[in-house]
């Protein structure tokens, strides 16, 4: 029996859930524990938020009798429509309480072969084979790569590590000294500060600059592996069903050329005003970096109001959640993930995007930019009128909610209309 599902295998389970067979019995057809049907299944539910065909996303335990109208003021076309048949009244409503289906809490614990599919207006989930695949392939990659450390071994090593090479102390006699204290070889310690994990810098060590970088070494390196605990987007639907008034920023990266510059992109959704910052390496440091600047350079209110709440997805580069949460030894943000594959958890900052594509389109090389560039170019996305904000731009907005001087602070402009330019042309030298 083999250890490992095929994409065949899950193939058959995708089929047989959607014909509504039940563990055992596609087990046996796979002659395959009916456990460990169970825990590939468990293991890998794509949710969608998506109603029944024709019909609106409508999560609230009181939604068959709600009698309720008119929430959305500012949406003209709901003022006379029963919020009960409205996708936008769950987000702001003072009686909305979310139901989750009570079928998706036992066996198949998936809405694949469910009868009440076609006039279902709940949050769904389902088993997805070549999801589940390439999930399950990602995961059996990352286990076999990166570094065996937790949070604190690694915040330990780097206490030690860097402060002893910034005295100019070679690795091998960090490790030797330190032996009994340090939870690592000088081979890993080598390889952490060659990923940029570290305080020190490749550049910090006296004669490991002389060699060349080998071919296909690796640079986006997971901090922690089990960064994710407690920060699901289950853990982020628990935490805004009990914070609703809390503003969620969603965090995401752009890249250049592949291996060169980055930008870190944050959405500010009440006003859609987005921020960008320019990375020389796809790093969890440089994310740090960012975060320690912007707590630096804003008034703690404004910082703790703009980033109290950050969504992200896995890439390495948020890999080191405390790091980015706790500055000066205080908690100041809390941050949660996407499920993977799942860009529309965060689809605000995916769609704000397309903007930056218009100035630097796909495969465009970023290293030639400086943090001046990137604040031009998103002085005048943030410039541009959205519809969404009734004409006016995200830059408007933001001064409306939080005031000319945090714009200023970071660096950001509003651009008159007529000088508006998305173009490549824009930054041009």
């Amino acid at each position: 029996m083999g250890k490992h599902l095929s994409l065949d295998d899950r193939s058959a389970i995708q089929v047989g859930l959607d014909q509504s067979k039940s563990f055992r019995e596609i087990a046996g057809e796979l002659n395959k524990a009916p456990s460990s049907i169970s825990r590939e299944v468990r293991n890998h539910i794509v949710f969608e938020r998506k109603a029944a065909y024709g019909r609106c996303l409508n999560e609230c335990v009181h939604r068959h009798d709600c009698r309720h109208k008119g929430i959305c003021e500012d949406k003209p076309h709901c003022v006379s429509k029963n919020c009960r048949f409205c996708k936008e009244c769950n987000g702001i409503c003072t009686d909305f309480e979310r139901e989750v289906c009570s079928k998706l809490s036992s066996p198949p614990y998936v809405c694949n072969g469910c009868s009440d599919r076609p006039k279902c207006t709940l949050e769904k989930r389902f088993y997805n084979a070549r999801s589940a695949d390439k999930e399950y392939r990602a995961v059996l990659s990352e286990s076999r790569e990166g570094f065996n450390l937790t949070e604190e071994e690694f915040l330990a090593i780097d206490a030690v590590a860097s402060e002893a090479i910034d005295r100019g102390v070679s690795v091998y006699n960090i490790t030797h000294q330190t032996k009994d204290s340090l939870t690592c070889s000088e081979s890993t310690l080598y390889r952490l500060i060659h990923s940029g994990t570290l305080t020190a810098r490749t550049l910090d060590l006296p004669r490991a600059v002389k060699f060349k970088v080998r071919k296909g070494m690796k640079k986006t390196i997971k901090v922690d592996r089990k960064c994710t605990e407690n920060r699901t987007y289950d853990d982020f639907l628990k935490f805004k069903a009990e914070n609703p008034d809390t503003l969620v920023t969603e965090m995401d990266s752009v890249e250049g050329k592949k291996g060169g510059k980055v930008l870190l992109t944050l959405m500010i959704p009440n006003c859609s005003f987005m921020l960008a910052f320019i990375r020389d390496h796809n790093t969890s440091q440089s994310v740090i970096d960012v975060f320690k600047h912007l707590y630096k350079v804003l008034p703690n209110c404004t910082y703790e109001a703009l980033f109290s709440v950050l969504l992200t997805d896995n890439g390495t580069e948020f890999s080191n959640p405390s790091a980015i949460e706790f500055i000066d030894g205080i908690k100041r943000s809390s941050v949660f993930y996407c499920e993977p594959f799942a860009s529309y958890e965060k689809p605000r900052v995916e769609n704000n995007h397309m903007l930056i594509r218009r100035v630097l389109p796909k495969g465009t090389s970023f290293d030639n930019l400086s943090q001046d560039d990137i604040d031009l170019m998103m002085s005048h996305i943030n410039s541009y009128p959205r519809k969404m904000l009734n004409g006016y731009s995200p830059t408007q907005m933001f001064i409306k909610y939080y005031g000319k001087r945090a714009l200023r602070l970071l660096r950001q402009e509003l651009i008159p209309n007529e000088y508006i330019l998305l173009k490549p042309k824009l930054l041009k030298k």
